[in-house]
């Protein structure tokens, strides 16, 4: 039996049967022995006794809950905003049923303890970038800390950075159709962002006009002439 110190006196079965001081004597060598195994197998040394492992990931009470989003209303924010141009307040306007051309993201880009928000402004008709900007909490008010106006424009937040898209035209690109874009990334440093990366993409000027053949259409029944 594993776990015992010291020697076990063997107890053989003439003594045991020899009455019942012998069984006595047993029960008192199982029980000196830390008890005997009803399965057969003996005592076991378990040791100090091992704690269940903590799952990762999950909720345990009094952990700290992730604050929900707070949103805004990006129409009043840009008009009440002195640093959005006169042009931009002019062209925001709903284009239906009270909708505004707004789109605003939410998402940790300055390190602060509310989510920032990235708004972009588009027009109406053909949904494109007119403008786009970068909001900061700041005494429970929020501050413009980055901005863009200028045509075919839009950012985005991507793993804590900002990503800001805009289209190229040359000379005589329709708007759907512009020449290439430029990428630029952002991240914030201090108390402003500062461009990490650019990327111009140029596209193909031999699908200018957008316009698609249909294929042949194959009749699988007609057999084919060589």
């Amino acid at each position: 039996m594993r776990g015992l110190r010291g020697p076990v006196r063997r107890v053989t079965a003439g003594r045991l049967a020899g009455g019942t001081a012998g069984v006595v004597g047993v029960a008192a060598l199982c029980l000196l022995a830390a008890g005997c195994s009803t399965g057969g197998t003996g005592t076991r040394d378990e040791g100090a006794a091992v704690t269940a492992p903590v799952e990762r990931g999950v909720h345990t009470p009094g952990a700290s809950a992730v604050p929900p989003v707070r949103t805004v209303d990006a129409a009043s924010l840009l008009r009440e905003d002195p640093k959005v141009s006169r042009r931009i307040k002019a062209d925001l306007k709903p284009c239906s049923e009270g909708a505004y051309p707004v789109d605003t993201s939410y998402g940790n880009l300055t390190g602060g303890p509310v989510p920032d928000v990235v708004v972009n402004v588009m027009t109406c008709g053909d949904a494109v970038g007119i403008g786009t900007y970068v909001y900061r909490e700041k005494d429970e008010t929020y501050e413009n800390v980055f901005a863009v106006e200028e045509p075919a424009v839009y950012a985005t937040i991507d793993r804590g950075e900002l990503v800001l898209t805009q289209q190229v035209y040359a000379k005589g690109d329709p708007v759907a159709y512009p020449s290439g874009e430029d990428v630029v990334t952002y991240s914030w440093s201090d108390t402003k962002f500062t461009e990490r990366y650019r990327v111009r993409n140029n596209y193909s000027s031999a699908v200018g006009d957008g316009a698609v053949e249909a294929p042949d259409v194959v009749d699988p029944t007609v057999p084919r002439q060589n």
